[in-house]
């Protein structure tokens, strides 16, 4: 098990390098998190939500993502509250205290419950903790850090990053916040994000190991551009501090307050071509070639945010220009002229004003739509060019129903899928072919797709269209290889197979 000294300290990415490490090794590995905290998720096969990180993880241990990796998912949806969703099926809203004080523990079940069918099926599990176990406030309730490892007598290791600084104090003081029993069950310590010459920091590793009594596994150094999906708000603080790379095309994502699902424009942000920018200000929005409105936990607050902080008025001033709005869930239903929410499943306001870009309003219900999907985009007219695409996948998450006032032209066309088998239409392009939006997240994970999008910005700017440049399955996959390659050089496999085989021998389950 993984933990570390705060949050964001590398124990997701750390997760994902060893299960590729273990998948190389021709062991059955399979990732685990009981509770994640985050607006990013994905739709399983099954039509059932879990954390982002766990599909990555997912993916560098050769698997299909599976909600038994991350039984417990919360999702802010603002004040203090959070859609609670149970081994990938939401069972309702609940503020910080009812859900700490209340429902963790009873949560706690279902995460004994994918444990017991992950024990049943797999040989090896890389389980990550959150945040830091030594939050003395949240021990009492905790259901992700050291009940987990306790639960299943593992071996933890303590992370900390040491591009932050302070990471010698952090493990020193984390390890005396335990108690006895927690701090026994750590069997090693790892130093992540390291800059420069490792064999200066020798005399550093000698103070932890005599002060702490534990071994130092590894100093796994600082990777740049590792191009392994993100998960949290801290990733997304990340991407908007990063500078403008030289760039024929343009690409700005309005950074909305409650912004769900941003790793749907990281396929875009990978090309070499394009230049993504995050943009919080009408001053950042700048001349941009394609602005985008992704997806939202809370639609509602994010529309009216956009009104108060003169984003609304800003893009609407770049499409008068001509520049193209692209619309991702809660975005597209932004750009609609009605926004109803009748049951406050998302706030108290009973309706708001959407864009008006798009005749169509949406209505907010208690159900939530989870699934998989593949979509034919059988010849859009989309400023100026015609974009084609056969089986382009993606999912559905959200809530809401939405209702066109007058035909539109629909985009996308979904496949039968599900117990209905209805094949159906999706999105709405505006007549012009300047706006479009869609329920489809991760549609420009779909390479020619996601080039034809580009070519089409390129052939406006009199820049002549370029083939595709990337596969995006195998850019993941070189990343996962990359990444492992780093990791296992860094830390002590052997050492790490040691202590693995130690505390299976304690346990008596030959695990």
């Amino acid at each position: 098990m993984l933990m570390g000294t705060s949050s964001h300290v590398g124990k997701s990415v750390l997760t994902t390098a060893l299960c590729r490490i273990f998948y190389r090794q021709g062991k059955h590995v399979v990732p685990f998190k009981a509770q994640n905290m985050a607006l990013n998720s994905y739709v399983t096969k099954e039509g059932l939500e879990m954390g982002r990180a766990q599909v990555a993880q997912a993916e560098a241990a050769g698997l299909l993502p599976m909600a038994d990796m991350n039984p417990v998912l919360l999702k802010p949806t603002g004040n203090s509250e959070s859609q609670v969703i149970i081994e990938g099926k939401p069972v309702g809203n609940m503020s910080a205290r009812e859900y700490h004080k209340g429902y963790s523990l009873k949560a706690f079940a279902a995460v004994k419950a994918s444990l017991a069918r992950l024990q049943c099926d797999f040989d090896t599990l890389v389980v990550e903790g959150a945040g830091s176990p030594a939050e003395v406030n949240l021990k009492s309730h905790d259901i992700v850090n050291m009940r987990v490892a306790k639960y299943l007598h593992a071996p933890v290791l303590l992370i900390a990053d040491i591009d932050r600084g302070g990471a010698l104090a952090s493990l020193v003081g984390t390890l005396e916040l335990l108690d006895e029993d927690e701090r026994a069950l750590v069997k090693g310590l790892v130093i992540n994000k390291f800059r420069g010459d490792v064999s200066l920091f020798t005399p550093a590793i000698d103070f932890l190991e005599q002060k702490t009594g534990k071994p130092v596994l590894g100093v796994v150094p600082y990777i740049e551009d590792m191009g392994i999906d993100d998960e949290d708000s801290v990733s997304l603080e990340e991407k908007h501090a990063q500078e403008e790379k030289p760039a024929d095309i343009h690409i700005a994502v309005i950074e909305l307050p409650k912004l769900s699902n941003f790793t749907d424009f990281d396929a875009l942000a990978a090309e070499p071509d394009v230049e993504v920018h995050y943009v919080r200000s009408v001053a950042e929005l700048g001349e941009s070639d394609l602005i985008l409105l992704p997806g939202s936990k809370n639609t509602t607050e994010d529309l009216l945010y956009l009104r108060s902080s003169g984003l609304a008025a800003a893009i609407d001033s770049c499409v008068r220009k001509g520049i193209p709005l692209v619309g991702i869930c809660g975005g597209y239903q932004m750009l609609g002229e009605e926004i109803d929410d009748p049951h406050h499943m998302e706030s108290t306001h009973d309706k708001v004003q959407g864009l008006g870009y798009l005749p169509m309003k949406t209505t907010f219900a208690a159900v939530k739509h989870t699934r998989q999907v593949e979509a034919d985009c059988p010849g859009m007219e989309f400023f100026g060019c015609t974009m084609l695409g056969r089986n382009l996948s993606g999912y559905e998450v959200h809530m809401g129903e939405t209702e066109f006032l007058q035909p539109v032209r629909h985009p996308f066309f979904i496949h039968a899928e599900g117990d209905t088998r209805v094949s159906r239409w999706d999105g709405a392009l505006r007549d012009d072919g300047q706006i479009f939006g869609t329920y489809i997240h991760g549609l420009f994970d779909n390479d020619a797709f996601r080039r034809q999008l580009i070519n089409a910005l390129r052939l406006h700017k009199g820049l002549r269209p370029l083939p595709v440049q990337r596969n995006w399955y195998q850019e993941k996959e070189r990343a996962y290889e990359r990444l492992a390659d780093v990791v296992e050089k860094a830390l002590d496999m052997k050492k790490l197979t040691e202590i693995m085989a130690d505390m299976a021998a304690e346990r008596g389950d030959g695990r």
